[in-house]
């Protein structure tokens, strides 16, 4: 599995994307000079810094007739990528 999972797309993101900042999901065991050479060579930008962030897993229930369902959602990994002045990602476009 590589090291970029999916991009986010989300209101908050989508409001960085304008600065120039970009979301990503990415594989937990990644650090950050993996993401950003991932980046580089995917995209085909100059990315100058990345942060990234784990977002924990929460609690799900469900209330069925027999039973209350209780379980709990993945955590992941989560990157938020600055790219240099003038270039862009576009996730609508075909790569």
């Amino acid at each position: 599995m590589g090291v970029l999972i999916k991009p986010l797309v989300t209101e908050k993101v989508s409001a960085l994307n304008e600065h120039g900042k970009y979301g990503f999901v990415v594989a937990r065991n990644a650090n950050k000079v993996q993401i950003k050479s991932e980046v580089e060579k995917t995209y085909g930008v100059t990315v100058e810094s990345v942060n990234t962030m784990i977002q924990p897993g929460g609690s799900k229930r469900r209330y069925t007739k027999s039973r209350v369902i209780e379980g709990r959602t993945p955590a992941y990994k989560k990157a938020i990528v600055q790219v240099a002045e003038g270039d862009i990602i576009d996730f609508y476009s075909g790569i």
